[in-house]
């Protein structure tokens, strides 16, 4: 399995059978490039402007936009309803967060999650092996709200995203943190960035790991 940082909250996983994008954005909305990109399954976590645009996906088989669960070509996919904020979904609505076992591997995308989880929703997602976790705040998990959530979930390979990048729009994402923030928190400190992340069930880490994306 291999996993793509596109950028934000956007990933392509790649297995062998199918391919997932999760949240693909709006480069009109976001002030980021989006790619050409392909993907059997696109999963959105709630619809808003960065992490809506299903339309620039092509190829896809399967558009997920809410809870439930779902199967191509081998790779199953769970959606779990959450909030987007602290505040029961108030401020911002609500969030679905997605578990995909794709290659014997579980790996779950959090989406603009904007609280702690409960007991059940850390039932329902079961073991993960790869987290991938917004860190920014303002609009998600600040850095050490993220770190409580990695301890409740207790994965294999962390990988944040949705944090300040000086390339996003300024007035839409003021006020993200910055990802070091959450490397302290962790007390992972100069992580080198890297332009993928491939792993097998057998290759996965004894102890948790962050792996930061280009």
């Amino acid at each position: 399995m291999e996993i793509q940082y596109i950028g934000h909250s956007s990933f392509k996983i790649r297995g062998k059978n199918a391919s997932v994008v999760c949240d693909p954005y709006d480069p009109q909305f976001t002030g980021l490039k989006f790619p050409k990109i392909s993907a059997e399954i696109v999963t959105i976590s709630h619809n808003h402007g960065d992490h809506n645009n299903s339309e620039g996906v092509s190829d896809k088989t399967l558009v997920i936009s809410g809870p439930g669960e779902y199967e191509v070509k081998g790779v199953k996919v769970v959606g779990l309803s959450t909030y987007h904020d602290g505040k029961e979904g108030k401020e911002r609505g609500k969030n679905t967060i997605y578990r995909i076992d794709i290659d014997k591997i579980s790996l779950v995308h959090l989406g603009d999650l904007g609280h702690k989880l409960t007991d059940s929703q850390i039932d329902s997602l079961g073991t993960v092996d790869i987290l991938l976790i917004p860190v920014g705040g303002v609009y998600t998990l600040n850095p050490a709200e993220a770190a409580v959530v990695v301890s409740q979930l207790e994965p294999k390979v962390i990988i944040p995203m949705h944090y300040k990048r000086k390339e996003l729009d300024e007035k839409t994402f003021a006020g993200l943190a910055d990802l070091n923030l959450f490397l302290k928190e962790l007390g992972k400190t100069d992580i080198a960035p890297l332009p993928k992340y491939t792993t097998t069930r057998e290759k996965l880490p004894s102890e948790a790991t962050v792996v930061v994306l280009e």
